[in-house]
């Protein structure tokens, strides 16, 4: 059975401290709403699950995300900027494959793991525009076994 990933980073958000609370922009408000009006027009996207982040700027990207998809949010630990992208792929391989999933996320994290499942190599990963979204298909969720099937960037068309 194949599977749909959608990797969100969030939009655009103001500087300062500390880091969590940073919030987004206007211009990350739209990123975002225009993030989740994108998705929400892909079929293979409907009853997606989403996963944000617990930082603001994610949470409030997800939840424009979420405004047009009306799917399941949670909020889930191990999604944050510097955490660990082997642990996430693992979390990941435990999932029910026939439910498409959208991470909602941060830099490096997003490129990491874009990379990781795509390429399979520890490298670089992709270089994620404010509310860029990559979609993977797989059969399953490792290192190296999915495709990206396509990468946008806002405004998303």
């Amino acid at each position: 059975m194949m599977g749909w990933l959608a990797i969100v980073r969030h939009g655009e958000a103001r500087p300062g401290t500390p880091d969590f609370e940073r919030r987004l922009t206007q211009l990350g408000e739209q990123e975002a709403k225009s993030a989740g009006h994108w998705l929400a027009s892909r079929p293979e996207f409907d009853g997606a699950r989403v996963w944000t982040s617990p930082y603001h700027r994610a949470r409030q990207t997800a939840q424009a995300v979420n405004g047009a998809m009306r799917c399941k949010l949670e909020t889930v630990d191990g999604i944050t900027p510097d955490d660990d992208v082997d642990f996430l792929i693992e979390k990941l391989t435990t999932l029910d494959m026939s439910q498409p999933l959208i991470i909602v996320s941060h830099m490096p994290l997003v490129g990491l793991l874009t990379g990781r499942l795509v390429e399979g190599a520890a490298s670089g990963g992709l270089a994620f525009p404010t509310a860029g979204v990559a979609l993977l298909d797989a059969e399953v969720w490792a290192a190296g076994c999915a495709t990206l099937k396509t990468f946008v960037s806002p405004p998303h068309r």
